[in-house]
C-alpha cells in the first residue's frame, strides 16, 4: 500500500520541491514502512508505504514507467499470475507495481480494466503534461483530488487536502443528504472543490482541461447454465476460496471479524482450510468479535463459539455499548474529515485499534456484501419480474404460489410488488423513508439522494434482476466509500465477497440458484455444507433490533431536547427542530420511530461542530461547537446506566 499527497502547480517550471513538513506529520502515520519523494517540473509526490502484501516489502511506492512517467500505486494485485504469463516482460517475484507500470508500457490506459484487486493509483506522465488517477471497479481504495486555475492536488486520505488547502470550504448539501438516506455518491466529499475518483473510473488532468472516463462496467452476460446444482456449488466453492485467498497475502497476522452469521463464520472457515493446506501468505488468523451484553436481542456469542470450538481458538472480544448514541461531544485534537470518521473515536474503535496494534495485523478481512449478493433479503421480486418480461406466464404463475406462501401475503400483492419495478423508482421491497423532521426545502433540493437514489427498473434492457443486481452493487460501493482510511494503526478493510471475479459469476447464474422459496442464501448454504458449523450455516437471519438506543433516549429525552437547541444542522437549514422535538417527545411516549436516522443526525452535528472547530466549512460559527451543550450534554454522558424494560 502507498499512501500519497501530490501537487501539480500549473505555474512553477522549476525543479525545485515544495517544503511538505507539515504535511509529513498528517501523513506518515498511514504509512510507517518507509517514505519517498518524486519531484519533476511543479510536480511533487510524497508516498507512505504500508506493507499489506508479501510482495510489497520490497516494493517502491513510486515507479519509473520509461523516461517520461511515474506510477504511484496503493493496492493488492490479485491477477498477478495472469499478467505475468500475458506480459512475458515481468517475473512473478516482481512486486505489484513493477506489473502494473508493465502493463501500461504494453497497453496505455486500456491496461485498467484488466488489473483485478483492490486499487488506486496515479500516473504523472511529463512529456504529454497529464496526470491521471484512477481506481478499481469496486473503490474501496480511497483517492481525492482538488483543481483550480494554478494547481491540482491528490491524496489517499481526504483530511490533508482539506487541511492544507489555507482556506473554508462550501458545504456539499448533496453528501449530507446522502447520508441520511444511508450513504452519499461515490463522486462526492463533504467539501464542494474536492472530489473522489469514482469507482471504475480515471480522471485525466491536463492544464487546461479536466475528463473523467469509465473503463469497466458489468455486461449484460449470456446467463451461465450448468446441468445439475452441484456445478454451480462447485464453481461457487473455487470461487469464493479463490477470493479468500487473494486476501491472505499477507507477511504478517490477518484479522478477521467474526460476528456469527453466515459470511463472516463462512470466511474465516475458509480461510482456516486455506491456511492448513498452506496456501495463504499470512503466517496467522486471528478474529475479533462484538458483542453487547445490554442488548436481550444480541446473542451472536453461541454461534460464535461454535466457528471458534472448529478451528481450535478464542478470538477477540469488543464489548459496544448501544446507550450512548446520542452525544455532541467531540475531541478537538482530532480532525474528522467526514461523518463516517466518527466509528473510530468511540469506545470499541479504539480498542479494536489496540487490538491491531497487539495482534500485529494490516488487513482486517469483513463479510459485508454477502447478504446483499447471495440471496440474504428474501426479496423475489427481481427474478418473478424476470419471468414476467420473457413472456414466461405458466412458469411465473407456478412461482407466485410458493412465494406467496413464504411472505404470507396474497398472490395479488405480490404480483402487484413485481409490477412495481417497472413502474416506479420506489418499490415497496428498496425505498429509503426519509425522517420526517428534515425541512422540506433540504427534502426538495436532495429528493434521489435522500432516497438512496433509487432506480426505475427498465423493461427493455438488461433483465430486471441483472438491473437489481446493479442497484445493489451502487449502494454497496457508496457504503465502502464512505469508510475512512485508517491511521490509528494504519491497517487495510477487505471484502472476499467482493471479490470482482465471484461478482460476475453470481451476476450471471440464475437467481433462483441464490434464493428459493423457503430457501435464503440456497446456493451459499448447499455448497459450504461440511466447512461451516451447520448450526451456523442452518441458522435463521441473523437480524435483530437494538434496544439501548431507543431506552436512552426515553429515559434521557429532556436532555436530548436541549442538546437540540443551537444545533447547526438546523442553522444550516437541514432539519426542522420542532419536528425533531416532536419525534423524541414521541419516543419518551413509547411511539415508534426511525431510531437508525436519528443517530445519524447525532453524529452528523458532531461532525459539523468538529469541522466548524477545525474551520473547515464555510457558514459555520466554530462557537457554537462549544456552546449550549453544556450541562445537558455532561449530564447524558454520566447516566449512560439504561434499565431496559
Amino acid at each position: 500500500m502507498s499512501l500519497q499527497f501530490g501537487n501539480w502547480n500549473f505555474e512553477r517550471r522549476d525543479n525545485q520541491p515544495l517544503v511538505f513538513s507539515r504535511l509529513r506529520e498528517q501523513l506518515a502515520p498511514y504509512g510507517p514502512d518507509g517514505e519517498s519523494h518524486f519531484c519533476d517540473e511543479g510536480v511533487d509526490i510524497l508516498s507512505y508505504r504500508l506493507c499489506e502484501t508479501e510482495k510489497a516489502t520490497c516494493d517502491e511506492q513510486s515507479c519509473r514507467i520509461g523516461a517520461d512517467q511515474v506510477l504511484t500505486w496503493d493496492g493488492r494485485l490479485d491477477n498477478r499470475e495472469d499478467l505475468v504469463r500475458e506480459l512475458r516482460m515481468v517475473r512473478s517475484c516482481d512486486p505489484d507495481a513493477a506489473i502494473v507500470a508493465s502493463a501500461y508500457r504494453c497497453w496505455g490506459l486500456a491496461c485498467l480494466s484488466k488489473l483485478l484487486g483492490d486499487w488506486a493509483l496515479s500516473l504523472w506522465d511529463s512529456r504529454e503534461q497529464q496526470l491521471v488517477l484512477a481506481k478499481d471497479f469496486l473503490g474501496v481504495r480511497p483517492m481525492f483530488y482538488s483543481v483550480d486555475k494554478t494547481r491540482v492536488q491528490w491524496c489517499s486520505a481526504l483530511d490533508p487536502l482539506v487541511l492544507s488547502a489555507g482556506r473554508r470550504f462550501p458545504l456539499n448539501r448533496e453528501y449530507l443528504a446522502g447520508w441520511f438516506g444511508l450513504f452519499p455518491a461515490t463522486h462526492l466529499t463533504p467539501y464542494i472543490g474536492i472530489h473522489s475518483v469514482p469507482p471504475a473510473c480515471c480522471v485525466m488532468v491536463r492544464r487546461d482541461s479536466l475528463k473523467i472516463e469509465q473503463f469497466w462496467r458489468f455486461e449484460r452476460r449470456r446467463a451461465v447454465v450448468y446441468p445439475n446444482d452441484a456445478d454451480y456449488e462447485q464453481q461457487f466453492l473455487e470461487l469464493f476460496r479463490r477470493s479468500v485467498r487473494r486476501r491472505l497475502r499477507s507477511p504478517g497476522p490477518v484479522i478477521a471479524e467474526l460476528s456469527g452469521g453466515i459470511d463472516s463464520s463462512s470466511i474465516v472457515c475458509m480461510a482456516d482450510r486455506i491456511l492448513a493446506a498452506g496456501e495463504a501468505g499470512t503466517p496467522r488468523l486471528d478474529t475479533v468479535t462484538y458483542h453487547s451484553p445490554i442488548e436481550p436481542n444480541w446473542n451472536e456469542l453461541p454461534y460464535v463459539e461454535k466457528v471458534e470450538a472448529q478451528r481450535g481458538r478464542v478470538g477477540y472480544r469488543i464489548e459496544v455499548r448501544t446507550d450512548n448514541a446520542f452525544q455532541l461531544g467531540f475531541n478537538p485534537g482530532y480532525f474528522m474529515a467526514t461523518p463516517g470518521s466518527l466509528r473510530s473515536r468511540d469506545t470499541s474503535g479504539l480498542k479494536f485499534s489496540r487490538i491491531l496494534a497487539e495482534s500485529g495485523s494490516r488487513v482486517l478481512l469483513s463479510g459485508i456484501g454477502g447478504d446483499e449478493v447471495l440471496g440474504g433479503a428474501p426479496s423475489p421480486f427481481p427474478q418473478l419480474a424476470d419471468l414476467l418480461r420473457q413472456g414466461r406466464l405458466q412458469e411465473l404463475s407456478r412461482q407466485l404460489i410458493p412465494w406467496s406462501l413464504t411472505l404470507k401475503r396474497p398472490l395479488f400483492s405480490v404480483l402487484a410488488e413485481t409490477l412495481a419495478l417497472f413502474c416506479k423508482e420506489e418499490s415497496p421491497s428498496r425505498s429509503v423513508v426519509p425522517p420526517a423532521w428534515l425541512c422540506p426545502g433540504f427534502l426538495r433540493e436532495h429528493s434521489r439522494a435522500l432516497k438512496g437514489y433509487p432506480r426505475r427498473t427498465r423493461f427493455f434492457g438488461p433483465r430486471p434482476g441483472f438491473q437489481e443486481k446493479l442497484t445493489t452493487f451502487e449502494a454497496l460501493r457508496r457504503q465502502l466509500a464512505s469508510f475512512p482510511l485508517s491511521a490509528e494503526p494504519p491497517y487495510r478493510k477487505v471484502y472476499p465477497y467482493l471479490d470482482r471475479d465471484l461478482l460476475e459469476f453470481l451476476f450471471s447464474i440464475p437467481p433462483g440458484q441464490l434464493l428459493r422459496p423457503n430457501q435464503r442464501r440456497s446456493l451459499m448454504r448447499r455448497a459450504l455444507a461440511g466447512i461451516v458449523p451447520q448450526e451456523v450455516l442452518q441458522r435463521k437471519r441473523k437480524a435483530f433490533v437494538i434496544r439501548g438506543p431507543l431506552a436512552a433516549l426515553a429515559s434521557n429525552h429532556a436532555d436530548a431536547e436541549a442538546m437540540t437547541r443551537g444545533m447547526l444542522c438546523s442553522s444550516l437549514g437541514v432539519i426542522d427542530l420542532s419536528a425533531l422535538v416532536a419525534t423524541i417527545r414521541q419516543v419518551y411516549d413509547g411511539g415508534t420511530v426511525s431510531v437508525p436516522s436519528v443517530i445519524r443526525l447525532f453524529g452528523i452535528e458532531r461532525w459539523l461542530r468538529n469541522a466548524a472547530h477545525w474551520s473547515a466549512l464555510e457558514g459555520l460559527d466554530a462557537n457554537a461547537s462549544i456552546s449550549p451543550l453544556s450541562a445537558a450534554h455532561d449530564r447524558l454522558g454520566r447516566e449512560r446506566k439504561t434499565t431496559l424494560s
